[in-house]
């Protein structure tokens, strides 16, 4: 499988197609629709969240509501297009000094992309750096989950901290219904008693004109035994869900089960010991998420990703003026005061992503009616 994105953050659209999933498959616009309204959700959010409906189409690869097996295309169209036609404008024309950036903000692409593709604007690093490419990411990850979920495989998300405030509840009992208590929180926190603390960090910081970073999770449930292997270092699971995690703007961290936190422990603290329930073979716990020398375990696959607070500030750090070498504040470009709440809803279609293209590795099939029945063989044969 593999996919592809493409679109600036004030194009006229972003595109998107994914290819290599089996035929058969029943999927419709509206549980595509269903994921890119979580995705604008979250307290926090900025402006562009109102004015965008990010409403979706599917151009090919599906028939009477049946995936063909052929490439699927997407649109989602970009209201905002409408205010930067000339701005962004495709044709040949005389460039427009309007909206120029010559001003980098730190933390951003700007002045490292404009040093690599030799620009004069950096607008023309800005508006594919922007995280509003996620919005087709989200897309191709809802169409991944639909699949993931006739596979037996479900994908959830909570916020876990956001800024300072920290939920440790451990959730062992993840199912939709409570995936839609979280949802309906501003902040996705699992438990209600940090919601009120988290808001209003979001809140203080948003009177300071600066933004919040923290950490989101996301759990698969489900998975097979195997996905993955340890015979090569780019076959290994947890490699390729970090890599994954990592191309999410602003993503500073990846862990996978205890994490960081392993290092700090001996080994007697870390390693999940084995034993036989009802004479079947299984670890006793789960501290290593999931994952095994870069195979799934089939325990709950369980990731935690840290995103670093938005590098567009009201009250902008420091920078210079790059075509009269002044020192200045920042560029101010539209943002969010703290998207966390809807990076885990990204991070759900990123693992989706990664698990389809495992399960398709690992089980093959053309139509999804070749692919299920093998899937459900091999569960019953992998149990010791």
């Amino acid at each position: 499988m593999r996919f592809l994105t493409a679109g600036e953050s004030h194009g006229k659209a972003l595109v998107g197609i994914l290819e290599g999933l089996p035929a058969g498959l029943n999927l419709s616009k509206e549980a595509l629709q269903k994921e890119l309204i979580r995705r604008k959700k979250g307290f926090g959010r900025g402006e562009r969240q109102q004015i965008e409906s990010d409403s979706i189409s599917i151009l090919s690869g599906v028939r009477f509501g049946k995936t063909l097996g052929s490439p699927i295309s997407f649109l989602i169209e970009n209201k905002d297009w409408s205010n930067w036609e000339k701005i962004m404008s495709i044709d040949p024309q005389d460039e427009s000094e309007e909206r120029k950036v010559v001003v980098p903000r730190p933390g951003h692409a700007d002045l490292t992309g404009k040093i690599k593709y030799n620009f004069d604007d950096m607008r023309n690093v800005l508006e594919r750096a922007s995280a509003r490419e996620t919005t087709m990411r989200v897309a191709l990850g809802a169409t991944a989950k639909v699949f993931l979920k006739e596979c037996g495989i479900s994908i959830y998300s909570r916020v876990t901290e956001i800024g300072s405030v920290c939920d440790t509840t451990e959730v062992l009992d993840w199912n939709e219904s409570r995936q839609e208590q979280v949802d309906a929180s501003g902040v996705r926190f699992y438990n209600k008693a940090f919601e009120e603390k988290a808001i209003l960090e979001i809140q203080k910081a948003q009177d300071e004109g600066n933004t919040l970073g923290g950490v989101f999770e996301v759990t698969a449930l489900g998975c097979p035994v195997g996905l993955g292997s340890y015979t090569h270092w780019d076959h290994k699971l947890d490699g390729l869900i970090a890599q994954s995690f990592m191309s999410l703007n602003a993503i500073k961290g990846v862990e996978i089960g205890m994490g960081f936190e392993s290092g700090r422990r001996p080994g007697s603290q870390v390693h999940d010991e084995i034993g036989l329930i009802n004479s079947k073979v299984c670890y006793q716990t789960n501290k290593s998420g999931g994952l095994a020398a870069g195979m799934t375990t089939g325990q709950p696959l369980i990731v935690k990703a840290a995103m670093k607070p938005l590098s567009t500030l009201k009250r902008p750090l420091q920078s210079v003026h790059l075509e009269n070498r002044t020192e200045t504040q920042a560029h101010f470009e539209r943002s969010d005061v703290c998207a966390v709440p809807s990076a885990a809803v990204i991070g759900e279609s990123l693992l989706a992503l990664v698990l389809t293209e495992e399960i398709l590795k690992k089980f093959g099939g053309d139509s999804m009616q070749e692919l299920v029945p093998r899937i459900q063989l091999w569960n019953e044969r992998s149990r010791i």
